[in-house]
């Protein structure tokens, strides 16, 4: 069984070394980048590793059908979309 666990060190690295957040921080309007940035990353690593990491097995055995146009996702894809979009 696999265990999700994002790589939050890098992304961290990757938006502040790389991407140059702080500068965007600087930007009028965007003062609240750098408070809000380890919270975000800390939530989407959550809800990854809580709620999408338990549906790569399924996916990968059931996979999406195609059906007279309508597109069938594996059981629990629904809900864990239902998740994010409740989750802003």
């Amino acid at each position: 069984m696999s265990v999700y666990r994002a790589p939050l060190r890098d992304m961290q690295f990757a938006l502040r070394e790389l991407a140059g957040i702080e500068q965007i921080g600087a930007l009028p309007g965007c003062e609240e980048t750098l408070d809000v940035l380890d919270s975000v990353l800390e939530e989407a690593a959550a809800f990854a590793a809580g709620v999408l990491d338990p549906l790569n097995r399924v996916g990968d055995k059931t996979g999406c059908t195609w059906t007279d146009g309508d597109v069938a996702t594996p059981p629990g894809f629904k809900e864990a979309y239902k998740k994010f979009a409740e989750a802003g």
